[in-house]
C-alpha cells in the first residue's frame, strides 16, 4: 500500500474513532412538541406557548392593514404636486412656473462685474486695438531719376470691424507724382478674410479724383497676402486694383518677397496720364532682415511698366513706359 493511501486510511479510522461533541448531541435532539423533520417557523401552531392564536400584539387580525388602498399618505391621489393623473405633458410643479424678476440676471451675464484690463490677457471680442504698418519707407534710383516712396496702414477696431486707412504715395524729380489714399470699414467674413467699404482720393500728377471702394483682402492658400478692390468714380467710370504678396523665410529673420500689382480703369483719364484697360503693373523682389519684428531694413528690385493708351499718353509727354529701379528702405510697425 502506498503511503497517500495509509494516510488516507489513518484520516479515516481517527474520525470514526473521536467521540460526538456535547453541543452537536443537543442540536440534534427534537424540541419538545416539534416533530423530527419539521422545520422552525413552519408549524408554528405546534409549538408550546407559540400559537398564532395566543401571541399578544402578533396576531394577523390585530395587525394594521397595510394594503396600498387603506394608506391615506401613499395614495396617488392625496400626493400634491405629484399626481400622476395630471401629468399629460409632464408639466412641472408650481415651485418651477413662472417668471424671473426683470433684474434677476444682466443680459450680458456679468452680474453686474465691472470690465477690467489684464495686460496680455485680453481674451474679449469687443476689445479694441490698433496698428500702424509702414510697409514701405524707402528710396529708388532708375536711369532717369531718385524718387522717394512710403506705403502705409494702420487700422483700430476690434475682431470683427476696424476702420482702416491706406496709403501709398510716391514723390518723383522734386514733386507729389502720385498719391492714393483710402478710409475704408473693414468687416472680418471667414477666416483669414475680410471686406473693405470705403472712399479713395487720388492727388498728384493731375487734378484730385474720388472714388467709391468695396474690395476684399485675406490670406489665400498657401499664404498669398491677396488684396482685390473696385472703384466707382465720377460719371459711371470705373478702377480696379489687385495686388498679391508672399514671404519665403530662408531663417526666422532673414525674408524674401515677391510682389506684383495691377491698375486697370475703365475710361481714359488723359489729366492725370491714365489710359482705358490695363493701365500699369509692376513686379517686385524685396530681401529684408528683421532686426526686431517692428524694424526691417530691406533691399529689392523693382519693375514697373505701362500699357496701352496709359503707355502711349507716356510717351507722348517724355515719360517713360517702363523702368526697372533699385530700393532700399526700412520696414517698421508700431
Amino acid at each position: 500500500m502506498k503511503f497517500r493511501d495509509q494516510l488516507s486510511l489513518g484520516v479515516l479510522l481517527c474520525a470514526a474513532a473521536s467521540p460526538v461533541p456535547a453541543w452537536s448531541q443537543q442540536t440534534s435532539q427534537p424540541m419538545p412538541g416539534m416533530p423530527m423533520g419539521s422545520t422552525p417557523g413552519k408549524q408554528m401552531d405546534s409549538v408550546p406557548g407559540m400559537k398564532m392564536d395566543s401571541m399578544s400584539g402578533m396576531q394577523k387580525d390585530s395587525m394594521p392593514d397595510t394594503k396600498k388602498d387603506s394608506m391615506p399618505d401613499m395614495q396617488k391621489h392625496s400626493m400634491p404636486g405629484m399626481q400622476m393623473d395630471s401629468m399629460p405633458g409632464m408639466t412641472m410643479g408650481p415651485m418651477q412656473g413662472g417668471q424671473p424678476p426683470a433684474n434677476a440676471r444682466a443680459p450680458d451675464y456679468s452680474e453686474g462685474t465691472q470690465r477690467s484690463h489684464l495686460g496680455g490677457m485680453e481674451m474679449a471680442d469687443d476689445m479694441l486695438f490698433g496698428r500702424i504698418l509702414v510697409d514701405r519707407l524707402e528710396w529708388s534710383r532708375d536711369r532717369h531719376a531718385t524718387s522717394a516712396r512710403t506705403e502705409s496702414e494702420a487700422w483700430y477696431g476690434g475682431d470683427i470691424d476696424k476702420v482702416w486707412f491706406k496709403l501709398d504715395a510716391e514723390r518723383r524729380g522734386g514733386r507729389l507724382d502720385s498719391a492714393r489714399t483710402e478710409l475704408l470699414w473693414n468687416r472680418n467674413v471667414a477666416a483669414f478674410w475680410s471686406t473693405q467699404l470705403g472712399a479713395r482720393h487720388d492727388t498728384g500728377g493731375g487734378p484730385a479724383r474720388d472714388w467709391l471702394a468695396a474690395g476684399i483682402q485675406g490670406l489665400a492658400p498657401y499664404r498669398f497676402e491677396t488684396e482685390a478692390t473696385a472703384y466707382v468714380g465720377r460719371a459711371g467710370s470705373l478702377a480696379a486694383r489687385f495686388n498679391v504678396k508672399y514671404e519665403l523665410l530662408f531663417t526666422p529673420r532673414l525674408i524674401l518677397e515677391p510682389e506684383l500689382a495691377a491698375n486697370m480703369y475703365s475710361r481714359a483719364d488723359r489729366e492725370r496720364g491714365l489710359g482705358a484697360g490695363l493701365s500699369d503693373t509692376s513686379a517686385a523682389l524685396t530681401l529684408r532682415y528683421e532686426v526686431t519684428r517692428q524694424f526691417a531694413p530691406y533691399l529689392g528690385l523693382e519693375w514697373t511698366r505701362r500699357f496701352h493708351q496709359t503707355a502711349d499718353l507716356a510717351q507722348s509727354e517724355g515719360r517713360q513706359t517702363s523702368a526697372t529701379a533699385l530700393r532700399f528702405g526700412v520696414r517698421l510697425w508700431y
